[in-house]
């Protein structure tokens, strides 16, 4: 079985899920309003399916009012994703931060010496006359 993580993880992975989700961002809907948009290319059935698993993921729970069985958003299982997300985009906005430094670094020391004396020649600029004088030989 599962963690919670990865089973939203999964949900998540497929773009239909995704039109689900963003579809109960709206409001409430019941499976058919739901499954309108991909009745050209997708089966009721089809959907439904795609409901089953948003629904193990605990990211949609549906009520009961008489025979309409309204679906909703239950957002709680993106907070998690959205905490996992928020660690990694910390990691990444310092490294960033450590990339800028390093490049501000180096940019004020071109500014004191010829930035091409430091540089390995397969780095240094490439020069079109040269291509004339090594074909003459």
């Amino acid at each position: 079985m599962q963690d919670s993580l990865s089973q939203t993880l999964s949900a998540l992975a497929d773009p239909t899920r995704r039109a689900l989700l963003a579809r109960l961002r709206q409001g409430e809907a019941s499976v058919t309003q739901l499954a309108e948009p991909f009745l050209g290319h997708m089966s009721l059935p089809g959907v439904t399916k795609h409901l089953k698993v948003l629904e193990r993921a605990g990211l949609v729970s549906k009520g009961r009012d008489a025979q309409w069985r309204p679906c909703r958003l239950n957002p709680e299982p993106l907070r998690e994703v959205a905490s996992l997300l928020d660690e990694y985009r910390a990691y990444m906005e310092a490294s960033l931060d450590r990339l800028e430094s390093y490049l501000e670094s180096m940019s004020s020391s071109d500014r004191t010496s010829d930035s091409t004396s430091q540089l390995p020649s397969s780095l240094t600029p490439h020069h079109p006359s040269n291509d004339h004088a090594k074909s003459d030989r």
